[in-house]
């Protein structure tokens, strides 16, 4: 019995050093994924695409803006009765303006909101493809760590091979 224990204790031993041993082979990295990110030519496709929209946007907005202060213009000069009867058309064109540049503001918020998932889900699919091929175990956002070696960094082969001619 007690010989059943030492052996049972030594294989025990072996295995803790064994598995021990291979977690030291792991290969690990880290990636800058901001910097990913912002160099990633669809970035900088979907900032353009977004920022014209928002530029159409506020130029829709301003005008609207605009025409709410000619009404409200046009009321001052009215005498008390006929005000008060416009009164009630100026709060409808308020609450309709509130609720254009509401769903505006969100139609805007929820378009960026995919396109960014989209990107990440690029950014991922790469470091997935990229750390299979050469091996990695492990792959951390930078934005993680305390403290890292520049050694370590695979962003800029993230980069190329999202910016790689022939890729959407």
């Amino acid at each position: 019995m007690r010989k059943t224990v030492v052996i049972l204790c030594g294989v025990i031993m072996g295995l803790a050093l064994f598995l021990g041993n291979a977690q030291a082979a792991d290969k690990l990295a880290y990636i800058d994924l901001s910097r990913t990110f912002s160099e990633y030519t669809k970035t900088k496709g979907y900032d353009k695409t977004l920022s014209d929209k928002e530029k159409v946007y506020t130029d829709e907005r301003d005008k609207k803006v605009a025409d709410l202060k000619a009404f409200q213009d046009k009321l001052s000069l009215l005498n008390d009765k006929e005000r008060e009867a416009k009164g009630a058309e100026l709060a409808a064109k308020v609450k309709e303006f509130q609720d254009y540049d509401r769903q505006k503001q969100a139609d805007l918020r929820k378009e960026q909101d995919e396109k960014m998932k989209e990107i990440l889900k690029d950014i991922e699919e790469a470091v997935k493809k990229y750390s299979e091929k050469e091996g990695y175990t492990l792959v951390f956002n930078d934005r993680v760590l305390v403290y890292q070696t520049k050694s370590m960094e695979i962003t800029n082969q993230i980069v190329a091979i999202l910016n790689a001619p022939g890729k959407k």
